[in-house]
């Protein structure tokens, strides 16, 4: 799949919400917006990327886990210029669905980021570290083999520290990769 002519038909944050999301989930995205706070040394690590990046995600507004992390994406584009993020329907978009799927399942939110010329640079999704700690914990108890590490007391923040980190790496491949930095001469 050309993910760069692709990413062209993707919707911004506020019209993909428009055109899917019903009331009461509209709601719900809304609410879980206003509650995601990034913190002055985030908010300055974000407005100082310095190369622009496409980030395609793959969606659902009937979905939890999109309704609890699509909205800091938005957080994070509200901080920067160089976030171009776009939103796609899980549903509407099968090609893309099969294309991002995530251990064998249509998984969302997916998340492709591309560089300003439109390569592939890495995924992530469908869940955060903390948040699939927090889920086992929650299900398996105690009894998990896993080795889990104890949990963090505010999971939002964590989530948010983990996309952060990943937009991050995206960001620090961007700016050291060599063929870029021909493109800008630095």
């Amino acid at each position: 799949m050309n993910f760069a002519t692709k990413f062209d038909d993707g919707l911004r944050y506020s019209a993909f919400l428009d055109r899917y999301a019903d009331a009461e989930q509209r709601r719900r995205w809304d609410e879980f917006h206003a509650r995601i706070e990034l913190s002055g040394a985030q908010r300055e690590l974000i407005e100082g990327f310095p190369r622009d990046m496409r980030v395609l995600v793959l969606a659902g507004t009937w979905c939890g886990d999109c309704v609890n992390q699509c909205p800091i994406f938005e957080r994070f584009a509200e901080n920067s210029v160089r976030l171009d993020i776009r939103y796609f329907d899980r549903d509407d978009h099968p090609d893309l669905a099969e294309e991002l799927s995530i251990c064998g399942g249509k998984r969302v939110p997916s998340v492709l980021f591309l560089s300003e010329d439109g390569h592939v640079c890495g995924r992530y999704g469908d869940r955060t570290l903390a948040k699939y700690r927090r889920i086992v914990r929650d299900q398996m108890g105690a009894a998990c083999p896993t080795g889990l590490v104890p949990q963090p007391e505010d999971l939002l923040a964590e989530v948010v520290r983990e996309w952060l980190d990943e937009f991050e790496r995206i960001q620090l491949m961007l700016r050291t990769s060599s063929r870029l930095r021909q493109l800008h001469g630095d």
